[in-house]
């Protein structure tokens, strides 16, 4: 597809080409796609409907994963939909402000993501290393503000990210997006003015965000450890270290692609655009899918539960 050099003011409608490079095959690369958008949906809807009936998961552990598979289900949604429409439909154009809409919900909802993942950490870190306590800080009206106070942060601080771009840039070089989706970097690149603040800006959301909830959550874990290994009985230590199994993975997977995306797309100039295009896909699509899967084969009282809905 060619690119216009007509400067454009103020465009209404955008183009989303898909995947660069990879036009052709962009149908069969949609399946395995919509495979793991509807399992990521069912899975996470799932668990939402098991923790919401069963009143014996109404603890702060199981009501924190009910908030992870709420926001997984709204970050899938918000891009597999319009992916397919373009893959299997020829349907490429978006409106600017559903564009900038797409933007500000998926890296709002990252940013609720990691939060999540965070007040699970404290969750296990207060219930392992002082679990005489835990009822007592961990009460309902705290999950509460937690809760709020996640939400509020990310998308207070992903707010500006559409100020800056909707007040800054009135021209703009194409409305050719080289991308899947509404990416923060892919619509800025685009316009025709200075973007240094609009990168910079871009950088301090993903570090204050990933960088804050990164640093607490390995040294809640570390302290975890510490505790773990510290216990006399074995069976106690296998039954503490256990719980933390499936809060382990679900970081480790989140914030490993998280990263590996974050640096081939900084860094790796010289690689094809569609390897950047597939892992920043795969990076928002993987954890919603694997997420339900994790929790219910680790989790012995999701499972049960699971197995019970199913079977009656």
């Amino acid at each position: 597809m060619s690119v216009s050099n007509v400067t454009v003011y103020m465009p209404s409608v955008l183009t989303l080409i898909g995947i660069s490079g990879l036009e052709s095959v962009q149908g069969w690369i949609g399946i395995p796609f919509c495979a793991m958008f509807l399992i990521a949906v069912i899975g996470n809807a799932t668990l939402l409907i098991v923790i919401r009936s069963e009143r014996g998961l109404h603890e702060p552990m199981y009501i924190f994963l009910g908030m992870l598979a709420a926001t997984d289900i709204a970050l899938a949604s918000s891009i597999v939909p319009k992916m397919l429409g373009i893959f299997w439909f020829n349907m490429p154009e978006i409106y600017f402000d559903s564009c900038l809409l797409q933007m500000w919900l998926i890296h709002t909802l990252q940013g609720i993501e990691s939060g999540i993942l965070l007040a699970m950490a404290l969750d296990r870190f207060v219930a392992i290393c002082h679990p005489l306590r835990h009822a007592t800080i961990f009460t309902h009206q705290l999950i509460s503000q937690i809760g709020i106070t996640v939400i509020l942060r990310a998308a207070i601080l992903v707010a500006p990210c559409l100020v800056l771009i909707k007040c800054r840039f009135q021209f703009y070089h194409t409305t050719v997006i080289s991308h899947s989706y509404c990416e923060h970097m892919a619509i800025v690149k685009l316009a025709a003015a200075n973007i240094r603040i609009n990168k910079i800006y871009g950088l301090f959301v993903a570090f204050t965000i990933g960088g804050f909830d990164l640093i607490f959550i390995t040294l809640s874990y570390i302290q975890i450890f510490t505790t773990v290994f510290h216990l006399p009985q074995k069976e106690a230590r296998f039954k503490a270290f256990n719980t933390c199994i499936a809060h382990i993975c679900v970081f480790l997977q989140f914030y490993l692609l998280a990263f590996f995306s974050f640096f081939t797309h900084r860094f790796g100039s010289h690689i094809p655009p569609y390897i950047h295009i597939l892992f920043s896909s795969i990076y928002l699509l993987v954890p919603p899918f694997l997420n339900p899967l994790v929790y219910g084969v680790k989790t012995k009282q999701i499972r049960i539960h699971v197995i019970k809905m199913f079977c009656s």
